[in-house]
């Protein structure tokens, strides 16, 4: 958040991609984008996802600029009305008609003690794992290569969430980290359940979760199943350019993984339509296409 300096005004783009404020983004703001900021925490305490979310950064602040604020999805049905305006005038995009910090501290809402609802929180995290836990080992595989080709613009996003559960900043995350990570966000699942989301992930069975497992993980469909990177994961298997994704071939590509022990007669039966021992472009597509992530999982 920006630094209070009374009737001073900014000029540098600074803060979390999330939490900016519209006029941040302009180039010129003053101690009003703070407002912004603690409406933003405020959303994602209540809701559980950030009001304007995307992949990459660029995204997040298109959405922030011009995307509409969701009081539709769960759980806000459940969330009194005065808090849903408090959050709501605190993220006008108009700083001159948004509310002030003194006004914020004179809400209704916060003067009888606004509470987040009992219920659990759905977080974007948990659902996104969910899904990834229930697919096919060699989609997660193949998942795990469009990772590994996409730009760092394309994941802005993820990076972003990535950090906020990597506590120590090590570059892989526990599962520690992931249960205090699920927490923050209201999620109420067991210890059983964070333990085999967890496996799920973690593609090289190392104990933990690298960053390119995570961005697997967290990927949307609309990556998953784009042409260019659908055909990007089979040319990454296919290293001949045969057309054919055979079992050395695929052998190879989970060395580069550090996977070991995997049966690949099994996860070669389970896309092989013609039974010809092999994966051609087809079949591959096929399983990509398979559904496996929700649309609606993240904002």
């Amino acid at each position: 958040m920006a630094t209070i300096f009374s009737g001073e005004a900014f000029t540098d783009v600074v803060g979390s991609p999330y939490y900016v404020a519209p006029e941040v983004l302009k180039k010129y703001y003053g101690p009003e984008c703070d407002v912004w900021s603690a409406g933003v925490i405020i959303y994602i305490l209540l809701s559980g996802v950030p009001p304007f979310w995307d992949e990459t950064e660029q995204g997040i602040f298109e959405q922030v600029l011009t995307g509409e604020l969701d009081f539709v999805s769960e759980p806000w049905p459940s969330i009194s009305e005065s808090a849903k305006d408090l959050v709501r005038r605190m993220l006008v995009r108009d700083p001159k008609k948004r509310l002030t910090a003194h006004e914020v501290i004179c809400h209704p809402w916060v003067q009888i003690g606004g509470v987040a609802p009992d219920k659990p929180l759905d977080s974007a995290v948990l659902s996104r794992l969910k899904q990834f836990s229930a697919m096919d080992k060699l989609k997660k595989i193949a998942i795990r290569a469009i990772a590994e080709i996409l730009s760092e613009e394309e994941i802005g996003g993820l990076k972003e969430m990535f950090k906020m559960i990597d506590a120590d900043s090590s570059g892989q995350v526990t599962l520690e980290e992931l249960k205090k990570g699920l927490e923050k966000v209201g999620a109420n699942i067991k210890d059983s359940e964070i333990d085999v989301l967890m496996k799920a992930a973690d593609i090289d069975n190392s104990g933990t979760i690298d960053y390119r497992e995570f961005v697997a993980a967290m990927l949307h469909l609309n990556k998953v199943q784009r042409e260019d990177h659908v055909h990007a994961a089979f040319s990454y298997f296919d290293e001949d350019g045969s057309g054919y994704i055979t079992k050395d071939e695929l052998q190879l590509a989970c060395k580069k993984f550090g996977l070991e022990n995997i049966q690949l007669e099994e996860l070669i039966k389970e896309v092989d339509q013609d039974n010809d021992g092999r994966i051609d472009y087809s079949e591959f597509v096929a399983m990509m296409q398979q559904s496996g992530f929700d649309r609606k999982s993240l904002l």
